[in-house]
């Protein structure tokens, strides 16, 4: 990974956001996924303007994208592609959405962006770096005791029953201030100091890749429910943390 794969990064965002902020708030056609969630065309256009790019810049490099799926399967740097994260919120035309952006090396995340092209808030981060929001540093901040956390989720409608118990047990014991709704924005908030802790399931390898780099290069820490880092194969379960120190207070809080 060099500073060659940010700025590649940097353009893919750049493609997303021209595609999709035409749209924003205007005319589009949307239907349902076969898992039933909402795909617009903004959604279709933003991945299809990042893989032209990629497949005539890089072009032994995979991706695996959420709309146009895997292209190089077996290549050990894959590129991971949320055209927009958060597409019910783009389609009620809150700006809370956004882009992501990561690339896999032999299926660990080492680069992440996140990008909000209407608001013009981009978070990147490269593995061993520090975290960035539109070119200036960000730091996560300090959480001395689980009962002061601020906690956010994108919508309980996410969680099975027991995953939706583990979730209400470790919210009794944070600050009980729980913000909902936001999907990556979340992360990039985190990065930025703004909340302590993201839990949330049933995430895609393009839902939480881009996400790990972002955090930990802010000083915080990604990890599942059984507290064991991200990769290609984790199971959708993801807890995110401005405070590594409150790990294990959280994983005792959700059982």
């Amino acid at each position: 990974m060099t500073p060659a794969d940010l700025a590649l990064a940097n353009a893919l965002a750049d493609a997303a956001g021209n595609a999709i902020r035409p749209l924003f708030r205007g005319e589009w056609n949307h239907e349902r996924k076969s898992d039933a969630s909402p795909v617009t065309g903004a959604d279709r256009a933003a991945e299809a303007a990042m893989r032209a790019i990629i497949e005539e810049r890089c072009p032994d490099d995979g991706i695996i994208g959420e709309e146009y799926g895997t292209r190089n399967e077996g290549a050990g740097r894959q590129w991971v592609l949320d055209p927009i994260d958060g597409t019910i919120s783009f389609m009620a035309g809150r700006p809370i959405f956004g882009t992501l952006i990561a690339l896999l090396q032999d299926g660990w995340p080492v680069l992440g962006v996140i990008d909000q092209p209407i608001a013009g808030e981009r978070w990147a981060a490269r593995i061993g770096e520090g975290t960035t929001l539109n070119g200036l540093p960000i730091r996560t901040r300090p959480c001395k005791e689980l009962s002061d956390a601020t906690l956010a989720s994108s919508g309980p409608q996410y969680f099975t029953d027991d995953q939706g118990a583990a979730f209400m047990s470790l919210a009794a014991q944070t600050s009980q201030i729980v913000v909902w709704g936001g999907d990556c924005y979340n992360y990039g908030l985190l990065a930025s100091g703004h909340l302590d802790m993201v839990c949330e399931a049933g995430l895609k390898l393009y839902d939480y890749a881009a996400l790990v780099p972002i955090v930990e290069g802010a000083g915080g820490m990604m990890s599942d429910w059984q507290g064991n880092p991200l990769d290609a194969n984790s199971d959708g379960t993801v807890l995110a943390l401005g405070d590594p120190a409150r790990l294990e207070g959280v994983l005792e809080a959700m059982g």
